[in-house]
């Protein structure tokens, strides 16, 4: 192949995975945005986490970390939550980065039980949302520790609804030759 066959072709690669990556962001925004439970804490509980955390599975560390992150962030930009922005940023890109490296470090161990992977991983991923937001919550916005212990419950909840709904959907996304493929460009 010529030097200039392969710089179209890394090219068009980017082209994908960055247009794949902004149907995710968006996926997430929508997502956290469709259906919005105000809790006492001064948040709401959300169908986004498992977005995010397909973001993460699917879409690498990077694009999945960015894709997560800014998708969430304007779901809270968008909905007057302007307090949350840089914290959910942050908070839902290590959300899909935790996602990816947990369930790829366990490829080597599990090997083809890759639905017992996304359980794993997105638990210990969803661990890292509620703890991001409780130390949010308590030190950044600076609510007081009772504050910050209110939010875990509400963030357990959602994080559990994610993991499931997230784990039907990587099905989807597993057993479809052409998704696997798609998703294979990013790790």
């Amino acid at each position: 192949m010529s030097e200039e066959k392969k710089r179209k072709k890394t090219s068009e690669e980017t082209t994908v995975k960055l247009v794949v990556a902004a149907v995710f962001a968006a996926l997430s925004c929508v997502a956290t945005m469709v259906i919005q439970i105000p809790t006492p804490t001064g948040g709401y509980v959300h169908m986004g986490d498992c977005i995010v955390l397909l973001c993460g599975l699917l879409l690498g560390p990077i694009y999945g970390g960015l894709a997560a992150g800014i998708g969430s962030a304007m779901a809270d930009f968008l909905t007057g939550y302007m307090h949350y922005v840089p914290g959910t940023f942050v908070i839902k890109a290590l959300v899909a980065i935790v996602a990816y490296l947990v369930y790829y470090g366990l490829e080597k161990a599990l090997g083809k039980l890759w639905l017992v992977r996304v359980v794993i991983a997105g638990v210990l991923a969803e661990i890292v949302m509620v703890v991001g937001y409780f130390f949010y919550k308590w030190v950044l916005l600076g609510s007081g520790l009772a504050a910050g212990i209110d939010t875990i419950l509400g963030n357990v909840g959602q994080g559990a609804f994610g993991v499931v709904v997230a784990a039907v959907l990587f099905t989807a996304f597993y057993k479809n030759s052409y998704l696997r493929r798609l998703t294979e460009m990013y790790r």
